[in-house]
């Protein structure tokens, strides 16, 4: 069977949500889907005095651990139009992985979210992109397959590049049902092309 990991990071929840779906768009393809995120690195006392969500009940993964799925989305929220440091520290942790060529011809894919509809979603997914290359991924994005990121009647999140959603500047919003369709149809997608090139 096909494995695939949903690694993500979730400050406020709103990735954790997206990554679920991505998950249930990975079992729709009749894929193991493992859903993991990595590890926070602000204090605690400080992520509480900030209302960080810190109840997620994903465990958190190991770098070295990458190696062992067929496909790895990556999920994490923009912080001035990059991905948060929190998943880049994680994957500043791979270069034993790169080194051995361990990631070479799995798929790799990402989503995300910000506070608004230009809040860098695209700048954070294209960013993040050269490192899924320098492993030797196979990138995968959010086609135009997916009907519902050509959609006029909200705003909404969601690029040919990957999923997304806008939380609004309180990050009072969740994500829409047409956003998480998007993240299920990404999370789907993946797993179909990784099952076709584990062949």
């Amino acid at each position: 069977m096909t494995r695939v990991l949903v690694l993500y990071y979730s400050a406020y929840g709103h990735i954790e949500t997206m990554a679920n779906a991505v998950a249930d768009g990975v079992r729709e393809a009749g894929a193991e889907a493992v859903v993991k995120r990595v590890p926070e690195l602000v204090p605690r006392e400080i992520a509480e005095k900030s209302h960080f969500k810190l109840d997620q009940p994903a465990p958190v993964a190991e770098p070295s651990e990458l190696a062992d799925y067929d496909a790895v989305i990556v999920g994490a929220g923009t912080r001035f139009g990059t991905v948060a440091s929190q998943m880049r520290n994680f994957w500043d942790q791979t270069g034993g992985l790169w080194a051995q060529g361990k990631l070479v011809g799995k798929v790799g894919a990402v989503f995300t979210s910000s506070a608004t509809q230009h809040g860098g979603q695209e700048s954070t997914i294209l960013g993040f992109i050269p490192t899924l290359l320098h492993h030797g991924m196979v990138v995968v994005g959010l086609p135009y397959s997916f009907a519902g990121q050509t959609g006029m009647g909200e705003i909404l999140g969601g690029s040919p590049y990957g999923a997304s959603t806008i939380t609004g500047g309180d990050g009072s919003r969740q994500p829409s049902a047409v956003e998480l369709d998007g993240a299920r149809f990404q999370g789907r997608h993946v797993a179909t092309v990784a099952a076709k090139l584990k062949g």
